[in-house]
């Protein structure tokens, strides 16, 4: 089993919950991230209304995925998402891949592939 750690833009979210549904994925995990990579986010001065001084405000708003796909899954949903989330621009997101040694279902025991 591998868990994918998925970065995207939030418009692609929608797209990537489809390819997950694909592969019968178990379930997922979201979470609202801010962040920069290569392309530093988009740099804007605001003006903090409190004690009035200029802050840089470079970080862009992401959403994180995060699921555990079967071994023989893992390369179907990479591409796939790589397809469906790639517009030929800087900061559409990465996938981290992880293995992960077992799990277990809480409320039956189930362990391995079973529990997902």
């Amino acid at each position: 089993m591998k868990e994918l750690n998925i970065f995207i833009r939030p418009e692609k979210l929608e797209d990537v919950k489809e390819v997950l549904d694909k592969v019968h994925c178990g379930g997922m995990t979201l979470s609202t991230a801010m962040g920069c990579g290569t392309q530093k986010g988009v740099t804007e001065e605001t003006v903090n209304e409190i004690k009035g001084y200029k802050t840089t405000i470079n970080l862009l708003p992401k959403v994180k995925v995060e699921v555990v796909v079967n071994d023989k899954d893992v390369e179907t949903v990479i591409a796939n998402i790589c397809e469906v989330c790639a517009t030929d621009h800087v900061g559409d997101g990465k996938i981290f891949i992880k293995n992960v040694e077992d799990a277990v279902r809480i409320r039956t025991g189930e362990r391995g592939v079973k529990a997902l």
